[in-house]
């Protein structure tokens, strides 16, 4: 990339580049933007957004326009905008009800974006609210169970939100919300058997939900576990071969399972591993080039998967690599 970049959002757009925007370098709070192609292997920058901001999240919209929400920079932010892929540019659209940071996003199946959790610069929170694309105003629906910071949000195949994890003050959190659409509200569901922060969740191709790595509170993990939404309940599944958190888990097209880098307590990691739905095993692969935390992975085009950015420490990186 052409600046070095973490806490930043990223998105697979519709015409298959990504884009990164916002961010921090170590030194500064971003606006800048920036569009990896993967047929000619470079990037190049596009428009800035209006806000600096990090630690916010991005949803692309079926419209193929792409959703920043909230963030901060030397203030926490209610902001949102909207990036055009035809134009290049961003446009402001309406405020959240709530100024948010290190919150999920998530665009449900009727078109709407779910925003939940994250802090507000004094306070956890457990509210949270829809933005619909066709007026670009927000409205707000139930809270959920517990506030929750940097949590996974996913969709299951059956089309309901899954919320799990997090922590909220020093508390780290193994419960698990699912968000009805009909009613607006969220319903518990089973707890994870391990509290986690800064982990990754993933929906596998045969619907169960893979669970994997972050930290406890009491420590980091390398545990694993596997959410039947048939049945709500969680099991364990094979650990993996390194304690992670603040890695990325990437679903590759033959269904397995890819994580790589991430910080198990003591240093960062270039390490990277496969799990294999099948047999409930990780086997370790090939290192990337770079240890790396709190990056970004997407997988594109036939299927290689892009890792992009995060820091090592107090170093930001620009780099970038494919597997």
């Amino acid at each position: 990339m052409s600046t070095a970049r973490a806490y930043y959002a990223g998105s697979m757009l519709k015409n298959g580049t990504v884009l990164v925007a916002g961010g921090h370098n170590g030194a500064s709070y971003l606006n800048s933007a920036e569009l990896y192609d993967l047929s000619r292997g470079n990037w190049t920058i596009t428009g800035n957004m209006n806000f600096f901001r990090r630690s916010h999240a991005a949803s692309v919209l079926l419209n193929g326009t792409v959703l920043v929400t909230g963030g901060h920079n030397t203030n926490f932010l209610n902001t949102a905008e909207l990036y055009d892929p035809s134009t290049g540019n961003w446009t402001t659209t309406g405020n959240m009800s709530m100024i948010r940071a290190y919150h999920a996003s998530l665009v449900l199946q009727n078109g709407k974006v779910l925003v939940a959790g994250g802090h507000d610069g004094s306070t956890f929170l457990n509210s949270a609210e829809l933005y619909n694309p066709s007026t670009g105003t927000w409205t707000t629906v139930g809270n959920m169970s517990s506030p929750r910071r940097l949590p996974s949000l996913i969709m299951l195949t059956n089309g309901v939100a899954l919320m799990a994890g997090g922590y909220s003050g020093s508390v780290f959190l193994n419960s698990v919300d699912l968000y009805n659409s009909s009613t607006q509200t969220w319903v518990p569901t089973g707890n994870m058997n391990a509290a986690r922060g800064v982990f990754t969740a993933s929906t596998l191709h045969n619907g169960l939900v893979l669970a994997a790595g972050g930290n406890s509170g009491s420590g980091y993990l390398s545990s694993a576990e596997l959410y039947d939404p048939s049945t709500g309940v969680w099991n364990m599944t094979g650990s993996m071969n390194n304690p992670r958190a603040q890695h990325t888990a990437s679903i590759l097209p033959n269904g397995m399972v890819l994580v790589a880098g991430g910080y198990d307590g003591g240093s960062y990691l270039n390490s990277a591993e496969l799990y294999d739905p099948s047999t409930g095993i990780w086997t370790t692969i090939a290192s990337m080039n770079a240890s790396r935390g709190y990056h970004i992975a997407f997988v594109i085009g036939n299927g290689t998967a892009l890792v992009v950015g995060g820091l090592v420490g107090s170093s930001f990186l620009n780099s970038v690599e494919l597997y």
